[in-house]
């Protein structure tokens, strides 16, 4: 078992390297834009109450806008989630009668009833229509997208960077470039669901509306909560009145505990980033040395922290993300189970023994009780906890 990891890691030097020379570019990135704001230690402060002319939070959004080399950020420890953050963005952007057009397949399951769900306040609630164009191989099916964008002219084109729970690989930045130019083209917003993939190429999509979550890659595994919304004034302008009030926008929301690691978090991200992607690297050419079907290969654009393994058995799945929770640094005495988590169309497994709930940027595993029994694996603060946590994995399966 150790010689499998062994010889793993030797094949994935290349690779690893090309990590390390993406994470530099990130991190000085992110580092010139500290500086460029004059970050201080008077930005962590807690605000009360309205949270008027809130320093910590008005300079946090100005960070995310320049690392994210945007016009505008909202940045906010109030959303709750990813999810949250998108339904922030569509609802900003979106009015009665106007048409959504998904231009990547159908969205992350946690989306679908936001979209589509019948009198819980979805966007089809309030009379916005959703047309969606399938990929075609695992990639945008551009001219379809054009196609379809002439044909229904939408108020926003939403790209899903990440795989979610499909078998193949993240949209690279410059896929996602190439169907936001359609949309502008068209006069349309392009809205980019970013979770999984910040930090892992050196630059970010050029979108109206980029979304995403800070206990996932930009929270750097110290954020405690919050998502982010990044863009341009336009789209920021509109979307702002859903953070809070039409009224009011970003003119209030105070944070009664410490900012600090929001600040932090996002200053360690492209590092942890790079932990991850590693790790996620490390599983998917072991396993695939043993057989398995997995995602993404050491030949591969690295688009997201996620691997992907094909179990194609309902027991060795549910054995793998149990094993992937006993190796955790937290809560590695629960057993988790599948159950009915809302939001999802199937039973889902989730082992996530984290320091912060759920994070994903944290080394955790999920699926969806449904063939062909695809474990997600992503996070890993560090490597080294990686590979530990692979060598405990490939134990409980019988691999010697």
């Amino acid at each position: 078992m150790h010689r499998l990891i062994k010889s793993a890691i030797e094949d994935l030097r290349e690779s690893f390297a090309e990590i390390d020379e993406v994470a530099l570019s990130n991190q000085k990135k992110v580092l010139d834009a500290f500086i460029g704001n004059r970050i201080a230690l008077r930005h962590f402060a807690p605000t009360t109450g309205y949270g008027y002319d809130d320093v910590g939070r008005d300079t946090l959004n100005k960070l995310f806008a320049d690392v994210f080399c945007t016009e505008q950020a909202i940045v906010s420890p109030l959303i709750a989630s990813g999810t949250h953050a998108l339904t922030i963005a569509l609802f900003g952007l979106l009015r009665p009668g106007q048409t959504l057009l998904c231009a990547t397949g159908t969205p992350y399951d946690t989306l679908c009833d936001v979209i589509n769900g019948d009198g819980i306040g979805s966007l089809k609630d309030f009379g916005v229509c959703c047309d969606i164009v399938e990929l075609k191989n695992g990639s945008p099916d551009y001219d379809k997208i054009r196609e379809r964008i002439q044909k229904t002219k939408p108020a926003v084109v939403q790209i899903q960077r990440s795989r979610g729970y499909d078998i193949r690989p993240a949209l690279s930045v410059e896929q996602i470039d190439e169907i936001t130019a359609i949309a502008r083209k068209a006069g349309a917003y392009s809205l980019v669901d970013n979770c999984y993939g910040e930090f892992t190429e050196t630059r970010e999509p050029n979108a109206d509306a980029l979304v995403g979550s800070l206990i996932k890659n930009p929270g750097g595994g110290i954020a405690p909560t919050g998502g982010y919304i990044c863009g341009s004034a336009k789209a920021i302008a509109q979307i702002e009145g859903r953070l809070t009030s039409p009224s009011i926008g970003r003119e209030v929301g105070s944070y009664a505990a410490d900012y600090r690691p929001f600040y932090q978090g996002l200053f360690l991200s492209p590092h942890v980033t790079a932990q991850s992607l590693k790790t996620a690297l490390l599983f998917s050419r072991v396993f695939s040395y043993l057989g398995y079907d997995t995602m993404p290969k050491a030949s591969d654009c690295l688009d997201d922290i996620i691997c992907s393994i094909r179990f194609g058995d309902k027991d060795k799945l549910i054995k793998f993300c149990q094993a992937v929770q006993t190796v955790s640094p937290v809560d590695s005495y629960a057993v988790p189970e599948p159950w009915a988590m809302p939001g999802y169309a199937d039973e889902v497994i989730m082992a996530a023994g984290a320091f912060v709930q759920g994070a994903s940027i944290e080394l955790s595993c999920d699926a969806p009780i449904r063939p062909p029994y695809v474990a997600y694996l992503q996070g890993g603060l560090t490597f080294e906890h990686g590979i530990l946590a692979l060598e405990h994995c490939l134990e409980v399966l019988g691999v010697n």
